[in-house]
């Protein structure tokens, strides 16, 4: 079961992030550091410091979703500073 994302925004947080944050570190991040509501129909991408894994997280009205993706061989292309 997928939400339509075609109504939702999406936010990237340039640079890197802990990526041992689980879902409430990661929200801390968009609502302390982002400036961003959490609870908004959004998804908020992370990136680690060797750009081999990727965290998304959104709300779905029901619950908290945190989607992981790591690469073997590659890097996600992403963006040092805002």
């Amino acid at each position: 079961m997928f939400p339509d994302f075609k109504n939702y925004r999406f936010f990237l947080r340039a640079g890197s992030t802990d990526m041992r944050k689980a879902v409430n570190g990661l929200s801390v991040i968009i609502q302390n550091e982002m400036k961003l509501d959490v609870f908004s129909n959004s998804l908020f991408l992370f990136c680690n410091k060797q750009r081999k894994l990727l965290k998304v997280v959104y709300w779905d009205n029901t619950g908290f979703c945190l989607w992981q993706k790591r690469l073997e061989k590659k890097r996600f292309p992403w963006p040092d500073t805002e």
